[in-house]
């Protein structure tokens, strides 16, 4: 998966938590709509299953997963911090006219661009 794929797919992240955020605000009982939310599903796509030789000691079968996970903690970490960074810009800023939701949007309308050229 491109790091380009995985900021769009954490920003649906954020948009999706945002929502839920705001439907337990108003209703104590609301939870997620869904078992498998963005979040669960972005994670399972970006891990890769990793398979370890039956006759691997601990070491051994701690430094595969370690191997394999790597890369993508790194990209999934890496996007959430690049979202983080451009939400914090906007509220350091002062600007009070822009909504999260909004900001979510036009991030995900510009890495798409991005992403065709």
């Amino acid at each position: 998966m491109e790091q380009t794929e995985i900021i769009l797919r954490a920003i649906g992240v954020l948009t999706e938590t945002n929502a839920m955020v705001r439907r337990i605000a108003q209703d104590e009982d609301a939870g997620p709509e869904s078992t498998e939310t963005q979040l669960g599903a972005l994670v399972t796509e970006v891990f890769p299953r990793v398979e370890v030789p039956a006759d691997a000691g601990p070491a051994e079968a701690g430094q595969a997963v370690a191997d394999a996970y790597l890369p993508a903690t790194i990209s999934l970490v890496g996007a959430f911090a690049f979202l983080f960074s451009e939400l914090a810009d906007v509220h350091d800023s002062g600007q009070t006219d822009i909504k999260t939701a909004d900001l979510l949007q036009d991030l995900a309308l510009r890495m798409s661009r991005a992403d065709d050229e």
